[in-house]
């Protein structure tokens, strides 16, 4: 028998009862979660910042992060609304390494999938409670939405599940802005395709029930960079990308045209500080150009304490075990740039 079935997981009705939302964290969601929707829906013009480390490692250092990025909001709030990644699953190309806090919550011991869900939700629960910020994740599993359900006011799906039938039908559900991210291929129309599919409704199977689903509106394209048949990084952040984006939109039957952009990934080719560069060149080309700045609603960041990364096992407090991240100092400035530039 090819599976060996270790034990059985908690379910997320359980595991949201053991540990749940106050009435007041409950209210503060639905406030981020209009004021996230105004912004994909164009009825506000305040720019969306999802930022953070590139994997939620560290509780504590990660909760510290959440609650500096508090007091910016709180002087940005004109002009910028924060969301903080807190991204607990991790996907790896071969397969290999650290799959995040919810498969491995201490990345130096074996994988515990019952702990690991346990502790995705108890620092989702701690970071709003501290901050009052609700987070940012990514789907990389579409049956454990349920266990955070009541918690993220933005998911993500990233560039190897975007095809994937199962995430796209799943995102068909969400009442929250859901943002796909486009293929490692770079192909746009297939990320699309994603948008299309996701903002309609569906009938299918979902952990063990037949359902329902009647389409997310919130749903939304990434632009990630992507990487050539022969390994090369190529970026699709610049005017022209843009532009090219903003006429294939035109040409789909889908509503709330919006874009953001992941200054990481194979946009900056992993150079951490590129990121810099790139968020303030689309902040610039959204001052060139009404149809770009209409369609880039936001940006993709990632950032923790200390910049760059560091082995599993080193243990430097707020540094990533995953990529390399911008440092404190550099996020605090570039967010009051980016703020700026929004005009």
């Amino acid at each position: 028998m090819s599976f060996h079935y270790k034990k059985e997981v908690i379910s997320p009705e359980v595991l949201q009862e053991l540990y749940s939302l106050t009435p007041e964290q409950k209210a503060q969601k639905e406030i981020r979660d209009a004021q996230i929707r105004a912004i994909i829906t164009g009825e506000s013009d305040k720019f969306l910042l999802i930022i953070g480390p590139c994997s939620a490692d560290h509780e504590d250092s990660v909760c510290e992060y959440i609650t500096r990025l508090a007091k910016m909001q709180e002087k940005v709030e004109e002009k910028i609304l924060i969301v903080p990644r807190i991204y607990t699953n991790k996907p790896r190309t071969t397969g290999e390494g650290y799959k995040g806090i919810a498969s491995q919550p201490d990345p130096e011991k074996a994988p515990d999938m019952v702990e690991g869900l346990i502790a995705m939700r108890k620092m989702h629960i701690r970071a709003i409670a501290e901050s009052g910020l609700t987070c940012a994740d990514e789907m990389l599993y579409p049956e454990n939405w349920g266990y955070v359900e009541d918690l993220l006011s933005y998911v993500a799906i990233g560039a190897r599940s975007v095809e994937d039938q199962q995430h796209r039908l799943t995102v068909s559900g969400f009442d929250v802005a859901s943002g796909m991210k486009n293929p490692t291929s770079g192909d746009f129309s297939v990320m699309l395709n994603s948008v299309y599919a996701a903002q309609h409704p569906h009938h299918f199977v979902y952990r063990g029930y037949e359902v329902e689903t009647s389409g997310n509106p919130l749903t939304h394209v990434v632009l990630r960079g992507a990487v050539s048949k022969h390994g090369n990084t190529t970026t699709n952040y610049h005017y022209e990308d843009l532009i090219r984006l903003h006429e294939m939109y035109n040409k789909m039957d889908v509503v709330n045209q919006a874009a953001i952009i992941d200054t990481n990934h194979s946009n900056s080719g992993k150079k951490f500080k590129e990121q810099i560069r790139i968020a303030k060149e689309v902040m610039h080309n959204r001052q060139l150009s009404s149809d770009i700045k209409s369609l880039v609603k936001g940006l993709m960041i990632e950032s923790y304490i200390e910049e760059g990364s560091q082995k599993i096992g080193e243990h430097v407090y707020g540094k990533s075990i995953t990529d390399p991240c911008l440092g404190w100092e550099d996020s605090k400035k570039l967010i009051y740039d980016i703020a700026e530039m929004n005009s």
